[in-house]
């Protein structure tokens, strides 16, 4: 995975966001509109409006992360959300899923076993 650190969630900002913002323009778009706390040590991904670069923001402890990539080719696809709320969940799977660029819709997980705890 990119960071050796312990990630809590892993969050996609559902708009476009510019990507000349650096690290304080980030964190106050995750604070003021996502209404989370970047300090939080979740992982906020965010993506252009031609949807060919990712940035992605994580604190990790003793401060910011930040990774960028830029496609020379294609697009990354994004999941849908609710069409609601401004950010949406995803695993640390779909994150890999969006990065090497696979279709997701296509994507399908075989059934396993899991504990049901009650």
């Amino acid at each position: 995975m990119l960071f050796h650190y312990q990630i809590r969630g892993y969050f996609l900002y559902s708009g476009y966001v510019d990507m000349r913002k650096g690290i304080d323009s980030l964190a106050g778009l995750v604070n003021n509109e996502l209404s989370a706390h970047p300090l939080s040590g979740d992982l906020f991904i965010f993506i252009n409006r031609k949807r060919q670069q990712i940035k992605m923001l994580h604190w990790q402890g003793d401060g910011y992360a930040i990774f960028y990539k830029r496609l020379e080719k294609g697009t990354y696809e994004i999941p849908l959300g609710d069409g609601v709320s401004k950010t949406c969940s995803i695993s640390a799977e779909q994150l890999l899923f969006i990065l090497q660029g696979l279709v997701l819709k296509s994507v399908r997980k075989r059934t396993r076993y899991a504990p049901h705890f009650v």
